[in-house]
């Protein structure tokens, strides 16, 4: 199976080469499918050394200086042609690599296209605060509401079948893009698994999106217009990235 994790990132440049170490090259499947495993770094038009560390590391670097995580995410699925399987990870440290198996081994016995890593699984003290608990919450139970996946968190960590992927069409270019993915994937009938996993503190610097209230709150508009245009049966065109 090749595998590529592709990883998002805007000024990380204090976490991004420690991330690349943690990846493993190729693990074991529990199917006895060997999965061979690249890092594929976006870098969103960073103003540090996030590209030049991420590119020292070993990672395949790509740049995407329009700013937006749909942008970063769209532009490592065309360059990741030769991946079987993609999963999208942060760049901030905060999802463990060491749990990669747990989103390949639904993929790889064929239970599932998109396995979404669920942080249910332990949550480090301060990882998430209360005003980005109380979004994931609200957008997550009106996934499940409208479109009956049952869902416990929008979970940016996770693996998807590149096929599945190239035929949704994705065209949210905000943080509604992991969003647009799941409800895409629920309304061509493919199989959603979660397992939980880990969150841990950012490494390093503020998150753009749990590091600031407004930052939440913007995030929050986009997540909820998606879900909400798609499950009231109307399709966005392109929409660009909120200016921070």
């Amino acid at each position: 199976m090749r595998v590529t994790v592709i990883i998002p990132a805007l000024n990380e440049a204090g976490n991004i080469r420690r991330l690349i170490g943690e990846v493993p090259k190729s693990i074991m499947l529990p199917v006895n499918i060997e999965a061979q495993i690249s890092v594929l770094v976006v870098d969103n038009g960073s103003t540090d050394e996030t590209a030049a560390k991420a590119q020292a590391s070993g990672a395949f670097v790509v740049s995407e200086p329009r700013r937006g995580y749909g942008y970063a995410c769209a532009a490592g699925v065309a360059a990741a042609n030769k991946a079987e399987v993609l999963i999208f990870m942060d760049g901030d440290g905060s999802f463990d690599p060491a749990e990669i198996p747990l989103l390949l081994a639904p993929i790889a016995a064929n239970q599932a296209t998109l396995v979404l890593g669920s942080r249910t699984g332990q949550i480090e003290s301060g990882a998430m605060p209360p005003h980005q608990q109380f979004g994931n919450r609200l957008v997550s139970g009106l996934m499940r509401l409208l479109y009956r996946i049952p869902v416990t968190d929008l979970a940016p960590y996770r693996a998807i079948q590149r096929e599945l992927l190239l035929s949704l069409n994705m065209c949210e270019m905000t943080f509604g893009w992991p969003t647009e993915m799941m409800v895409k994937a629920a309304r061509h009938g493919a199989q959603i698994v979660e397992v939980p996993v880990a969150y841990r503190k950012r490494w390093s610097g503020q998150s753009k999106v749990g590091g600031t209230l407004r930052g939440t709150l913007l995030a929050t508009y986009y997540i909820l217009g998606v879900t909400l245009r798609y499950g009231f049966g109307t399709s966005p065109s392109v929409r660009d990235n909120p200016k921070f």
